[in-house]
């Protein structure tokens, strides 16, 4: 096997680095490298109307909501970080602050988060659902303010809320341990009456029960809708968040009654999982967005190794990734592999 010299070895490195400039100039967009920001869990990149990237995302501190946004995704890699809102002194939202996602709805910036109270033991995972909302129209520079905590059936541990509109009907979709029930969280569906009130009784979607969302913990989280091809996708995550964390995938009819659980059907086996391959590990807690040429791009975290000492939640590393969806002859998305650092290739 034939070595690759210094020469094109730093010769390739260039052409790599001016690629992004090269591509600009030729109304292409720019190349996305992965990891496309380090240490951001729980990713949401939200391309808005005013044709900007907004990125929120989990901080290892989980102290804080900061929010970022570019022309580009991958001009999110460099792109100045906003601190909107930090954790309070005291109280229900003092302590750990988790996967933030932001939404225009109802003529405003509203930002949902899970929060629990600080002071150690298994307080901390007293998690809740609140949101925050901006009152102006740049989320930037706008003030943040608490709106309040979502109101559900139970008062039990929730988070990773997520809305959607679907046939004019505004829809939250989260994950909660229900009561009864021996998992850590399910998967529940209801229409929205404003942005922490349910407007009907919520659905539960799906429970852990399968070998690949039991690993460790039973987990059914992180919902992520995809509608596309005359189907409703809900991607989600499962199992305990380290190289077992895995995605898979709800489906209904775009035309059925989402709000009936029989119209879900589960895949048997996870669309999305650690490639030893491309040493990517742990891949999760997902997003969808549109690249600037109109591509479904999947959003997700993991990490580019296995091992981790001591407790996986507090290993800083999960990073943010992205890579192009694909979709088979019958409409249904397609999840390659997670692939390695660095460029994307353009096969993808």
């Amino acid at each position: 096997m034939e070595h690759p010299s210094r020469r094109t070895i730093l010769a390739g490195a260039a052409a790599l680095a001016a690629a992004p400039a090269l591509a600009k100039r030729q109304g292409a967009p720019a190349v996305i490298s992965n990891p496309l920001v380090r240490q951001r869990a729980d990713a949401q990149i939200f391309r808005h109307t005013d044709g900007w990237y907004y990125m929120t995302a989990s901080v290892p501190e989980y102290d804080r909501v900061v929010l970022r946004r570019s022309r580009t995704i991958a001009g999110l890699t460099t792109a100045p970080e906003t601190v909107l809102w930090r954790h309070l002194a005291s109280g229900p939202m003092s302590g750990f602050i988790w996967a933030p996602e932001l939404h225009w709805m109802y003529g405003k910036w509203i930002l949902y988060f899970a929060a629990g109270p600080s002071g150690g033991g298994a307080d901390v995972f007293r998690i809740r659902t609140y949101a925050l909302q901006c009152d102006g129209g740049d989320p930037m520079t706008g003030r943040w303010s608490v709106l309040g905590q979502l109101q559900t059936p139970w008062d039990t541990f929730n988070l990773d809320s997520t809305s959607f509109v679907h046939r004019g009907v505004r829809y939250l979709a989260w994950a909660q341990r229900e009561p009864g029930i021996e998992t850590n969280s399910n998967l529940y569906l209801a229409p929205l009456a404003s942005p922490l009130t349910l407007a009907a009784k919520p659905t539960r979607l799906t429970v852990p029960e399968l070998p690949w969302e039991v690993q460790g913990f039973k987990v059914a989280e992180g919902p992520a809708p995809l509608i596309r091809n005359g189907r409703v996708f809900m991607t989600y995550s499962a199992s305990a968040t380290d190289a077992r964390y895995c995605m898979g995938m709800l489906t209904a009819r775009d035309d059925a009654d989402l709000m009936d659980p029989a119209v879900w059907t589960k895949s048997p086996v996870p669309v999305f999982q650690s490639s030893p391959a491309n040493n990517i590990w742990g891949p999760g807690h997902n997003s969808f967005t549109v690249d600037e040429r109109g591509r479904d791009m999947l959003v997700y975290h993991a990490r580019d190794y296995r091992e981790i000492k001591g407790d996986p939640l507090f290993d800083p590393n999960r990073h943010t990734r992205v890579q192009p969806v694909r979709y088979r002859a019958d409409g249904t998305p397609l999840f390659d592999p997670p692939v390695a650092n660095g460029a994307i290739p353009a096969a993808v």
